[in-house]
């Protein structure tokens, strides 16, 4: 049985699967009542177990902000392994707010009214359904394929496992958590946390990218052939990076990977500027469509090898001699 709800009002973070407290400073009691019901008292966390479980939430009303965020995850945060896991389908007999389905990579959505952007990982596919308009995640596309599914706009090329997102549609949290050897490609620019703890696969945004591309980056590659915002790079573990420029400090957290700016940027400790190789200039020739000797000219960030520490010691002639600390 499908599980329903109808909003007098609209009401932000339903099918949270974080419960609002990775991204916010407080967290959101997935044991309490969802505002603004009629005639029922279902909480946050009964959404998202009846999609973790295969079935239907059927919501009349509009929506907010930050719906459905990571639907299909099995969250690390809340005792899960961090891996993706099947969802069921969304119906929602109303308008969707902005930023729905940021790091989405599982279930379905269907939606009566409007969606507004920026989106988040998805994208519009043939409606089976009358009066209603179909949105999958671009993790599951890419990953598993479109099935039966007919994309509405944009392209998908299954012998080359590559997507072309040119619908002039913003987006962000773009190829999250993907798992696959894959290419997605963005004709245009993309909202924020593009590449999200991306596995493995490519997503290069011919554009400009917003806050936290690359952040959490654990194998994937992410090229931003603009600039990309704050916190860039931020918490990767493994992957490649690279921009012509960034706003803010990159690397924050940074435990491994590789991240490459046509511009000099400012780096967090232990993340320092290294020497760019011969194969390192090759590689931004490749994915940043740089020039050959314009893609020599890019600079390196990688941890930087743990450097002995000194201290000073001031001689009684004046002059300073450095000695290793203990």
């Amino acid at each position: 049985m499908p599980v329903k709800i109808e909003l007098t009002a609209s009401a932000d973070y339903l099918l949270d699967y974080t419960f609002n407290f990775h991204w916010h400073n407080k967290s959101l009691d997935p044991d309490s009542l969802i505002p603004f019901q009629k005639d029922t008292k279902v909480r946050y966390r009964d959404l998202v177990m009846a999609l973790k479980n295969g079935k239907d939430v059927k919501i009349t009303g509009n929506v907010g902000r930050n719906f459905a965020y990571s639907a299909g995850v099995d969250v690390q945060h809340l005792g899960g392994s961090g891996n993706l896991e099947s969802a069921g389908r969304i119906f929602v007999d109303g308008d969707v707010g902005p930023e729905a389905a940021m790091g989405m990579v599982a279930g379905t959505l269907y939606v009566s009214g409007s969606i507004s952007e920026p989106l988040g990982n998805i994208i519009e596919v043939r409606s089976d359904i009358e009066n209603y308009r179909k949105f999958r995640s671009i993790t599951d596309i890419v990953c598993n394929g479109p099935g039966k599914d007919f994309l509405v706009s944009n392209s998908y090329n299954p012998d080359e496992r590559t997507l072309l997102l040119n619908d002039g549609i913003l987006r962000g949290t773009i190829g999250a958590r993907c798992t696959r050897p894959l290419t997605i490609r963005v004709e245009g620019d993309a909202y924020n946390g593009t590449g999200v703890l991306m596995r493995e696969g490519m997503v290069i945004v011919n554009g400009n990218a917003g806050m936290n591309t690359g952040s959490h980056l654990n194998g994937g590659t992410v090229a931003v052939l603009g600039s990309v915002g704050e916190f860039a790079g931020a918490y990767m573990k493994c992957g490649i990076l690279a921009f012509k420029d960034a706003k803010g400090y990159i690397g924050a957290g940074m435990t491994r990977g590789t991240i490459y700016s046509r511009s000099r940027v400012k780096t967090n400790p232990p993340v320092g500027k290294v020497r760019m190789g011969r194969e390192d200039a090759a590689l931004m020739h490749k994915i940043m469509e740089a020039g050959r000797i314009d893609a020599a000219l890019y600079n390196k960030y990688e941890l930087e090898p743990e450097k002995e520490k000194y201290i000073e010691v001031r001689m009684r002639d004046g002059s300073i001699v450095l000695r290793k600390a203990d």
